[in-house]
């Protein structure tokens, strides 16, 4: 018990002293406006009707800046998160461990985005409670035609064009007359019969066509990486304008709370019924934390045990600690020493591995936010009544997991990778009200999730390195010019005890053993021997040195063993 509290104060230590804080404080504001919002909302229910539209037209007016300030940040963002990441991706995880590393963030991330859809699908959260029929709100295509508008929008004509249009196929309804002869011995007989056909056709309708844009991105950014140094300076041009465009993001982030307060409000007022939200947002929030809860226990934990052979729950309960962070400060930056700390002293990951994997996986490994958004999406077009083609719902999954791995390592940046993946699939973003009551609370534990993700990661990755890491060993060992080498250990550590075992290079034969105590003491075992060994065996060349030193001295005097600096030493010279 002591240690659960310890824990829990330590948390908030982290989060209050730390450098990134912000998260934690941070979201305050956001939960004070959510509350704020739905009081005023409440309150003007009793004197405003919906059909006041003048009235919430004004009332809006924050919202709608706030509104506009995310959508006019999406472009940017995409397009330098991805661009950026990918380009220095090269850098961080070259060899076999960094694509370890990566095709395991990207596996992750995309099984989580399915399981999501899955669940919410499957739950449909945006209809419960609902007396409405809206089956009729479906968009008359074909899945065939779906499909084929996803794959012609992954390559888009015109990129200055894909940022407000994007391709789209609609069914035409055409009359077709034909004619037909029945043709007998006896008569010859002509008659036409009308009929409609589908007659698709591809158009271009209004919105961005994010999926485009990030797959451009991609593989711009892999490019950039193949480049080396030749793509350096366009590589740093998108991390400055990355680095620049997040603090644009701070700064609406910083506003976002005034927009909520009447955002919120005039989204109450407009509804018509309100225990029917209220009844959708609870089997929303049972989804969303239905499905962070099954990729933690069984997605997550299969996959290391598939890869490592090793009992999952139990390197989990490890991370505990980490985990607890990531729930207090809701941030997975902030958390990154935490983590970094369980996975080396509790879990016994190599420090080169955690170093190596974890700033990596704090970067791109978000499978908490990628389900998180796909559920939400979709809650949203159930909720409006839309029922997305399964072209839609692919498009869903694709964008927000690559949203989720440009995703800022800031307060609430998921509020802007949200509009990412609505606006990718035509939904209105000032939907985004609907949710915001709850999604500090569900910020959290995605937090968590992401942060066990990354650890699941560092254990297989180390598990699946073991050799190379051997390998590192025996060329470090070889290119150490002293000869010596530590296999096992670290000596930094004065709690631990440790045995290594070491080798002089330059006798070839002479083994010894070292014990470090908890005193940070040392004791060897023939360092006394060896030395008298070498001195007596260079006897020879030392003699040799010393007649050509004196030989070398302009006076002929050479002074064996004394210093010529002493003052008394001069006077008797």
């Amino acid at each position: 018990m002591y240690k659960f509290f310890n824990t829990w104060a330590r948390i908030y230590n982290i989060s209050y002293y730390n450098g990134e804080r912000t998260r934690t404080e941070s979201s305050k504001p956001k939960r004070k406006a959510v509350a704020i919002g739905i009081g005023l909302g409440i309150g003007l229910r009793e004197i405003w009707s919906p059909n006041e539209k003048r009235k919430l037209h004004y009332l809006r007016f924050p919202g709608d800046l706030l509104m506009n300030m995310l959508k006019m940040l999406i472009l940017p963002l995409i397009i330098s998160s991805l661009v950026s990441s990918l380009a220095f991706l090269d850098a961080k995880a070259s060899g076999r461990m960094g694509l370890r590393a990566v095709v395991y963030y990207m596996l992750t991330t995309l099984f989580a985005v399915i399981l999501g859809i899955i669940m919410v699908l499957a739950i449909s959260p945006g209809t419960k409670g609902s007396t409405i029929d809206k089956s009729g709100a479906a968009k008359n295509s074909e899945p065939l035609d779906a499909l084929f508008d996803l794959i012609r929008n992954c390559f888009p004509d015109n990129l200055i064009e894909a940022c407000f249009k994007r391709q789209q196929t609609d069914i035409e309804k055409l009359e077709v007359n034909e004619t037909y002869i029945n043709k007998t011995s006896v008569n010859h007989t002509e008659y036409t019969v009308t009929k409609t056909v589908d007659n698709p056709k591809v158009n271009k309708a209004d919105g961005m066509n994010i999926l485009g844009l990030v797959v451009f991105s991609i593989f711009f950014g892999c490019t950039l990486s193949k480049m080396g140094k030749t793509g350096k300076p366009l590589a740093d041009f998108f991390e400055c304008m990355h680095l620049a465009t997040m603090k644009l993001v701070t700064l609406v982030i910083w506003f976002s709370p005034i927009g909520i307060i009447f955002l919120i409000a005039v989204k109450l007022v407009e509804m018509e019924n309100l225990g029917t939200v209220f009844t959708q947002l609870g089997y929303y929030m049972a989804t969303v934390l239905s499905g962070l809860a099954l990729h933690a226990i069984i997605t997550l934990p299969l996959i290391y045990f598939i890869g490592v052979r090793k009992n999952p729950f139990i390197y989990m309960f490890n991370m505990l600690k980490a985990l607890l962070t990531a729930w207090g400060t809701a941030s997975s930056s902030a958390t990154l020493p935490v983590t970094m700390e369980c996975l080396e002293v509790n879990n016994k990951i190599d420090e080169r591995v955690i170093k190596f994997v974890t700033p990596i996986g704090a970067t791109i490994n978000m499978d908490g936010t990628a389900l998180y958004e796909a559920v939400a999406a979709i809650f949203i077009a159930q909720h409006l009544g839309i029922t997305l083609s399964i072209g839609e719902v692919i498009v869903v999954s694709l964008t927000a997991t690559a949203a989720a791995i440009g995703a800022a390592g800031i307060p609430q940046a998921g509020l802007v990778t949200m509009a990412i993946v609505l606006t990718a699939v035509g939904l209105p973003i000032d939907e985004i009200t609907l949710i915001l009551p709850i999604d500090w609370f569900l910020d959290r534990f995605r937090t968590a999730i992401n942060v066990l993700g990354d650890a699941y990661g560092a254990g297989l990755v180390a598990h699946m390195s073991k050799a190379d890491l051997e390998e590192m060993d025996r060329r470090e060992a070889k290119e150490n010019g002293n000869g010596l080498h530590i296999m096992n250990g670290d000596i930094d550590s004065p709690q631990d005890k440790y045995l290594f075992a070491l080798n002089i290079d330059f006798i070839g034969f002479f083994v010894r053993f070292i014990e470090i105590d908890s005193g940070q003491q040392i004791n060897v075992l023939g360092d006394a021997y060896g030395a008298g060994l070498v001195a007596h065996m260079s006897k020879a060349d030392l003699e040799e040195m010393d007649r050509h030193e004196a030989k070398e001295n302009g006076n002929g005097f050479h002074i064996m063993n004394g210093d010529i600096d002493s003052p008394q030493v001069l006077t008797k010279l």
